[in-house]
């Protein structure tokens, strides 16, 4: 069995992946990133980016690579249930102000290349088996072509798992079993399209309507995906008939079914119904896990992407001036992975109470009545999805109770509705608080100690 020796070694060479590979290789590192696909392969995925997803493609040096694949920018963003409507457009980050959504075939190869173009070595079609380890620590991989053959030995002071929700490292690290973790109540189907409706085509557009959920993404080639996200409930009427199901669940968004008109659907339906969200624990002695090896949220807010992008250049960032210095590794990795929880632990949790799969309320559209009518307040929502606001920085006390107040007013709210509503909202509200104050608490133990004890 051969054997090499490099700085780090990149488990995964999707959003992560590449991102972690591309900020290594920048430091001068020598970094190989191994993924059992060839490129170009897609994956299941919503691949919806807002604006600060689109930055992020920008920092890694990606973006010229993507927009030469044609995916439309939507400059604007539109939400809808049967009794309100919001539309709006995005505040700059970086200087960017539109999202984009990108099929993940050429998206993930636009990565790569750049990966390579920065001077990582990317290999394709490579399985990890095992761990190296020494000293309660991991050195290194043992991998190989699909099917066991070649097999050899890759050393590094670290290795970063970005490998999926289904993570080798993270099981091979016994990081597998999440601490913290939601049950998805929202199943995914989708399809692309053939999409003539060119005035829709700078639009990324959501659906609420009863329990239904349904979204409308221009993309490249010419194409729109059409995401639905039916009640966990609904699964079998899905499995028993997929197309008919799909197709009549369209039509119970009439917003959806209208904006679907003259559009054919040009390839099979994708079904993604297992997605809990979570945390697991994500650095340790010589490892660490990025993207969804670490931390996985709902797709219903589309955050996945931007974040891989973000915390996987961030993670290669920290580690490059300190791969030498096992200590200082390990403080650097520890830290990271803080930063990457006090985040995207809030947005965790507002993405999980969106995807209850709960009826449209009255609040929810109280809330989109007063934010059209805001000179920013459907730019403040959309910050929100860009990550520029934090979900509580909309969503104050102050406002939530004047959302509440005008729907009370209105003669046609169900009013046991929206007691209920808000008696629900109140409880969530301070289980997410004290949440977010007890890992606080944790993370300023651990930095004042120099261990990590958030979990």
């Amino acid at each position: 069995m051969t054997e090499e020796h490099v700085d780090a070694i990149v488990v995964g060479a999707r959003c992560a992946g590449s991102a972690a590979a591309i900020a290594l290789a920048r430091s001068g590192r020598r970094v190989v990133a191994l993924d059992s696909a060839k490129f170009p392969s897609t994956t299941v995925s919503t691949h919806l980016l807002f604006a600060g997803g689109v930055a992020e493609l920008d920092r890694l040096g990606a973006l010229e690579r993507v927009e030469e694949l044609g995916p439309p920018r939507h400059f604007d963003a539109f939400i809808g249930t049967p009794l309100a409507e919001v539309r709006g457009t995005y505040s700059p980050v970086d200087g960017i102000a539109y999202g984009m959504c990108v099929r993940r075939a050429g998206l993930d190869a636009a990565l790569v290349a750049t990966a390579r173009a920065a001077g990582a070595e990317v290999r394709e079609g490579v399985k990890v088996t095992e761990l190296v380890e020494k000293d309660g620590r991991v050195v290194g991989v043992r991998a190989g072509a699909r099917g066991g053959q070649g097999e050899y030995t890759l050393r590094a002071p670290l290795v970063i798992g970005a490998d999926g929700r289904r993570s080798t490292i993270a099981r091979l690290v016994g990081a597998d079993v999440p601490y913290l973790s939601n049950a998805n109540a929202r199943a995914g189907y989708y399809a692309y399209y053939e999409d003539p409706r060119t005035e829709w085509h700078g639009t990324a557009a959501m659906w609420l309507g009863g329990r239904e959920l349904g979204t409308a993404f221009p993309t490249d080639g010419g194409l729109v995906l059409c995401l639905l996200m039916p009640p966990m409930e609904r699964v079998d009427e899905f499995r028993l008939d997929l197309e008919g199901e799909f197709d009549r669940t369209v039509a119970m968004l009439p917003g959806l079914a209208e904006r679907m008109q003259g559009c054919t659907r040009a390839t099979k339906i994708v079904a993604s119904v297992d997605q809990p969200s979570y945390f697991r624990r994500s650095s340790g002695p010589g490892w660490a896990l990025a993207g969804d090896a670490g931390h996985f949220k709902d797709p219903v807010t589309a955050q996945g992407i931007r974040d891989a992008l973000r915390f996987g250049r961030l993670l290669g960032e920290a580690a490059a001036p300190v791969l030498n210095n096992p200590a200082r590794l390990d403080a650097a990795i520890r830290a990271w992975e803080r930063r990457r929880d006090a985040e995207c632990r809030e947005t965790y949790h507002w993405t999980n109470r969106f995807a209850r799969a709960d009826e449209v309320n009255p609040l929810q559209e109280q809330m989109l009545r007063m934010l059209a009518k805001e000179p920013h307040g459907s730019r403040r929502l959309l910050d929100v999805y860009s990550r520029a606001l934090r979900p509580s920085q909309l969503l104050t006390p102050g406002f939530v109770a004047a959302c509440a107040a005008g729907a009370f007013r209105r003669r046609d709210t169900k009013r046991r509705e929206l007691f209920r509503t808000l008696r629900s909202e109140m409880r969530t509200e301070l289980e997410v608080r004290r949440d977010l104050a007890q890992a606080a608490r944790s993370a300023r133990a651990a930095r004042a100690s120099g261990v990590e004890r958030g979990h």
